[in-house]
């Protein structure tokens, strides 16, 4: 038997990570993976614009004026996935490329989702992170980091 095997949590967020190079955001790209308790794939999602909204028509800049933005216009990765779901959320983990921001959070505890693994946690200093632990420990969802590098072994052309 091969002993060479990636594990689950590399898998899914290999899925993840592969989701986030569909995202037009030139500085942030997002993926989102949710599995459920079968370790089943159920949703996935990138963070992008809505549905019928140009690419190409919006702003994805991150200075300025508010509405000459991304921030107003750009649905993030676990909402995508949230949305993109097949099946109740209940009980199912997420597994996103960047810790969730607490609308988002608020999103994943209202589907049912009891565990986010997460990769990055580059916003873990703001207000929006600490109301995002607040809820997450007062609603019981579990949260946990993983380390998964660099997928040498997909090559990408």
């Amino acid at each position: 038997m091969r002993k060479d095997y990636i594990s689950w949590d590399q898998y899914f967020m290999g899925v993840a990570k592969l989701s986030a190079l569909r995202s037009k955001d030139p500085s942030t790209q997002v993926g989102a993976c949710i599995i459920n308790q079968d370790r089943r794939i159920v949703g996935i999602g990138y963070n992008g614009l809505p549905q019928g909204c140009d690419d190409h028509a919006f702003p994805w800049g991150n200075e300025g004026e508010y509405t000459e933005t991304k921030y107003p216009y750009v649905v993030h990765a676990e909402a995508n996935a949230i949305l993109n779901a097949t099946t109740h959320l209940k009980g199912a983990s997420i597994y996103v490329t960047l810790f969730p921001c607490n609308e988002c959070t608020k999103l994943i505890i209202q589907s049912g989702i009891k565990e986010i693994v997460y990769e990055s946690n580059k916003y873990q200093h703001t207000k929006e992170h600490q109301a995002a632990i607040k809820m997450l420990n007062a609603a019981n969802v579990s949260y946990r980091k993983i380390e998964v590098g660099e997928l040498s072994y997909v090559h990408f052309s």
